[in-house]
């Protein structure tokens, strides 16, 4: 009933379950049960990436003798607040680890990205672009693009949008090798050129409907046909007897002139006396009882073509879970992930360095956002059942690294954890305000699973730490800390009622905005753009004086936004071009705002949609965030070398570690080494 390989994978997932079950907690398992420590004497860095980890909650945990491991790593070497750049969103923070130098390098200044000739039309995420493909030959129903000479025609393709030389290329070409296991801002992955750099993608990485994560609900009071949300598809479940049938959306047919999702028919016998579903798909039978998951499962996606054409198959994986059995039947399905077995797109470098992986582990979640937080956002999950899948995905990367570790022997490991990150935007609550959903006392329940979290995380730390302390450079860092978010800045509305975006009944600047009247527009978490003549396709705002002054001005007035209560929303307006230096700045909004804690921007002005009220509470379980000023969400590096800057900053990082392989600082680089005084 599962698609999960045996082998070395199935009795970690034994071990992790019973760990679990005994309270013992994800980490614990995994401390110590790999003894082997490279012989090589090779040079050795490791990089540990905690997305997320703030350092003043560790800073006191620490003190507090919670975080044991970190606090011996800090004696030995250094703990210091580590510098983000504005904004501190994670495409944006990680690109400039990447890159060693800011976001004028690398192009990437949001999550979101417009094209100006598009006039915001077609938004798409900053580091990764899904490009429409040209020309076809017409056959029915069907087009076929065939790049082979005579046709010559160009496939859709997605392009990874970072620019600049990335660190790990100077390493390339010197020899040494370097592996990374998730990292962000790096899909699709970039090619090595001398064969020393392996990489898998993470955040960025689609699912294989090309979404960053779409969840499909089936419910006995779900809508008629299907509807699509944000992050999900909610489908009618319709029992006849005991049985319902059942489609699973999977990726587009793009062989049709006119794409659509192919199908997967299954169907579900429910068990009314044992509150169990049995599940049949694909001549496989899952059982599952309430609240249970299944294991990963391989399904198979037929891409028809014309006649003359073979039908080709597409992989994907997902898991299944009985959310509620009884009076409505309630049945999750996992976003479709890309197979790492057989991968359908390439996101690992090399090719085949992805299903290397998955020959030892079997079968794992391969997409950027592994944690389903549109579920928990849109209800589908309560706070318990996304903690529970959110633990799945740490039980998975405590498997991987164990497998990272298990492969290294010198060069460079960087590993990424997703959990400090997208649990924290969850259940993240530091104060007595009141929380968005939760009563006081669940709101420090959860926040106290944060601090479990971390304790988990140390204890990993403390493990690498004892093998290969005395052998390798360890550098732990996360790329931003963390906020409370209790109350939210609609950026358009606030343009449009001082008179900068038009017409007054305007809402939405995708659809019913006047840009013969529009002066300026937001989009995105933190961007606020110019509707700049000669740039944007409908601009009005002249290059020279007034372009000047109208920055000037919208700097002045929205860092003077008050709340009701008095309270400061933003702590800084920055220039884009005073903050911003390079060859990468075709793209960069023309103003960045940076939230004081407490504020982000709502979740309606990101997509360019404008609320009757200009400020407003936050109502989503999404109750903490880092999308505010620099200032207040640095992050953390802790070292066990001797950190010798005080104001260390992520741009310093990849510097660091090329000196520490002996390699000086090329000159596309701003940062300097941590490890020089």
């Amino acid at each position: 009933m599962s698609d999960q390989k045996p082998g070395r994978i199935g009795r970690r997932k034994l071990l992790t379950g019973a760990a679990v079950a005994a309270g013992v907690g994800a980490a614990a398992y995994w401390v110590g049960s790999v003894s082997r420590i490279s012989r090589s004497v090779g040079k050795k860095v490791i990089v540990i990436g905690i997305d997320g980890m703030d350092p003043s909650l560790t800073s006191s945990m620490m003190k507090e003798g919670l975080l044991p491991n970190l606090a011996k790593m800090s004696s030995s070497g250094g703990f210091r607040k580590l510098g983000t750049r504005t904004p501190p969103q994670s495409p944006v923070a990680w690109a400039n680890f990447i890159n060693g130098a800011g976001p004028g390098s690398h192009g990437i200044f949001d999550f979101i990205h417009r094209h100006p000739h598009d006039q915001c039309q077609r938004p798409f995420y900053s580091a990764a672009e899904t490009v429409a493909g040209q020309g076809g030959w017409d056959v029915g129903d069907h087009r076929l693009q065939l790049d082979i000479w005579p046709f010559l025609h160009k496939p859709a393709e997605t392009v990874l949008r970072r620019q600049g030389t990335p660190f790990w290329d100077y390493l390339d070409a010197a020899g040494i090798p370097s592996t990374f296991y998730d990292l962000p801002a790096n899909y699709p992955p970039s090619p090595s050129k001398h064969g020393h750099h392996r990489c898998i993608s993470g955040m960025g990485t689609t699912d294989l409907l090309g979404t960053y994560g779409t969840y499909q609900e089936f419910s006995e009071e779900g809508p008629r046909t299907p509807v699509r949300e944000t992050g999900g598809i909610r489908s009618r479940l319709r029992f006849i007897g005991d049985t319902a049938k059942c489609q699973l959306i999977g990726p587009d047919n793009g062989m049709l002139k006119t794409p659509k999702p192919v199908q997967i028919e299954f169907h579900v016998h429910r068990d009314r006396s044992a509150n169990a579903v049995v599940l049949e798909i694909q001549d496989r039978k899952i059982l599952l009882k309430e609240g249970q998951w299944s294991h990963w499962t391989r399904l198979s996606f037929p891409i028809d073509g014309p006649a003359m054409v073979p039908t080709s198959h597409v992989s994907g994986i997902c898991r299944f879970y009985l959310l509620h059995a009884g009076s409505n039947y309630r049945l999750y399905v996992s976003p479709i992930n890309i197979d790492p077995s057989a991968p359908a797109v390439k996101m690992s470098e090399p090719q085949g360095f992805l299903e290397d992986v998955s020959r030892d582990l079997g079968l794992f979640s391969t997409i950027g956002f592994q944690e389903d937080y549109n579920a928990r956002k849109n209800g589908v999950f309560h706070d318990d059942e996304y903690l529970r899948q959110a633990n799945f995905v740490l039980e998975e990367r405590l498997a991987l690294l164990e497998y990272a570790v298990e492969n290294y022997d010198d060069g460079l490991l960087f590993f990424y954890f997703s959990s400090s990150d997208l649990q924290s935007h969850m259940f993240w609550w530091d104060s007595d305000d009141r929380h968005p959903t939760r009563t006081p006392p669940e709101a420090q329940k959860f926040f106290a699973h944060i601090k479990s979290l971390y304790q988990k995380l140390d204890t990993v730390i403390g493990d690498l730490n004892d093998r290969y302390g005395g052998r390798a450079t360890i550098m732990v860092m996360s790329d931003h800390g963390f906020a409370n978010f209790g109350r939210q800045f609609n950026l358009n509305s606030w343009l449009r009622e001082k008179g900068y975006l038009n017409p007054q009944e305007c809402t939405s600047i995708m659809q019913n905005v006047d840009w013969s009247s529009t002066r300026a527009y937001g989009l995105g978490i933190n961007g606020l753009y110019l509707n700049l003549k000669g740039r944007e396709r409908d601009g009005i705002v002249e290059q020279g004086a007034e372009r000047e002054n109208l920055l000037n001005e919208l700097v002045t007035r929205l860092t003077a936004v008050k709340d009701v209560d008095g309270q400061s929303v933003i702590r800084g307006v920055h220039r884009a071009d005073q903050i911003y230096a390079g060859d990468a700045t075709a793209l960069a909004p023309d103003l960045v705002i940076g939230y004081r804690r407490g504020y982000r921007a709502s979740w309606e002005t990101c997509l360019g949609n404008l609320t009757p009220e200009v400020l407003l509470d936050n109502d989503s379980a999404w109750s903490a965030d880092h999308c505010a000023d620099a200032l207040e969400v640095p992050g953390l590096l802790c070292s066990n070398q001797i950190i010798r800057t005080d104001s260390p900053s992520l741009i310093d990082l990849a510097p660091s570690i090329l000196e520490d392989f002996g390699l000086q600082k090329p000159l596309s680089m701003t940062g300097r080494s941590i490890f020089s005084s």
